[in-house]
């Protein structure tokens, strides 16, 4: 009976302490305050970095292998920066490559990214990681988020954007089921999330067609990625 009653306990306080660690998705009003106030310095101290790390559609691919890096995100996300906070220097980084799943990107992580000293680092690879599955995903941005948490980096996941392989209405479609396990991460460790999918699917919702904002079957067109860009901006308060 009593190790019956010691059993309980051991259990008990298991589930306590993993309900303990579970975190929210971070606050989007506060979560980078601390850098939206360096924006708005006169005379910085210091630029503001921010890195883009994923595969072709931060890169900035559009069709046939054309890159179009002043209509990706992240050049809309610093063009956007800039109207909003005029005297900041600010670097937006892109260390994406085409074709890179997330197993690869964690690997080269603390070589590629790092030396940028990033502020904020902004992880987009759900498209491609459906080539990896689920499991291999959550194990390569889980050691991406430690590694910038463990230093101070603020975190961005984003969900995938849509593509023209998939069906967006379902939710057993391998694009739903890797958006729903980064909400989680996002979730779990606390980070920043910018739902890219949900953008996309309210576009839909709204009359648009998937094909009016895609440049090639999966990868955005302008008018695609500045659905990411609005979304990402709303993460630096004014």
């Amino acid at each position: 009976m009593a190790l019956l009653s010691t059993c309980v306990a051991l259990v008990s306080i298991t589930v306590f302490l993993a309900s303990a660690s579970q975190q929210h998705i971070a606050d989007k009003s506060t979560y980078l305050r601390d850098v939206s106030q360096r924006l708005k310095q006169k005379g910085p101290d210091r630029p503001v970095n921010i890195v883009c790390h994923g595969h072709s559609v931060p890169s900035g691919y559009f069709r046939a292998g054309v890159v179009n890096t002043f209509q990706a995100y992240p050049h809309l996300l610093h063009k956007g920066l800039k109207e909003r906070f005029p005297y900041a220097v600010i670097n937006v980084i892109v260390t994406a490559k085409r074709g890179e799943t997330s197993d690869r990107g964690a690997q080269r992580f603390a070589r590629d990214l790092l030396p940028h000293k990033p502020d904020v680092v902004i992880i987009d690879y759900a498209l491609n990681d459906r080539h990896i599955g689920l499991i291999k995903s959550r194990a390569a941005l889980i050691s991406m988020i430690k590694k910038a948490k463990a230093i101070g980096i603020k975190v961005i996941l984003l969900t995938p954007t849509g593509t023209m392989r998939a069906n967006l209405d379902n939710p057993e479609d391998s694009l739903h089921k890797h958006a729903q396990q980064i909400r989680d991460l996002a979730k779990q460790y606390g980070v920043g999330v910018v739902d890219s999918l949900e953008a996309f699917q309210d576009y839909i919702k709204g009359g648009g067609r998937l094909r009016n904002i895609m440049s090639s079957f999966n990868h955005p067109n302008r008018k695609g990625h500045a659905l990411v860009a609005e979304r990402l901006l709303e993460w630096f308060p004014k």
